[in-house]
């Protein structure tokens, strides 16, 4: 499981312009089961993800397609993340 951290970056001002391809890229990620959460950090900070079911390397691929990534409206951090305890309320996260 990966926690990938999507702050803003160098060409935050330029965030409008990508906006639409970041949401489409987001949609994908949700649609290909890549993706488990997505949202915001506090406020003007950028955003957060939490992917599961892949490789590193994979999610190494997928965060490169952001459209925010490539164009450096923001940077990203892959974290490799082993939950090992949860609410039985998301168990299924813990597998």
């Amino acid at each position: 499981m990966f926690i990938i951290l999507l702050r803003f970056a160098e060409n935050r001002a330029n965030a409008g312009t990508f906006v639409e391809g970041h949401k489409a890229w987001l949609k994908r990620g949700f649609d290909e089961g890549a993706f488990l959460l997505a949202g915001t950090l506090g406020e003007g900070q950028g955003g957060a993800i939490l992917a599961g079911g892949a490789s590193r390397q994979a999610v190494e691929a997928v965060v490169a397609e952001d459209p925010f990534v490539a164009e450096k409206v923001v940077s990203a951090e892959i974290l490799d993340w082993s939950p090992s305890m949860s609410d039985a309320r998301l168990s299924f996260l813990a597998a």
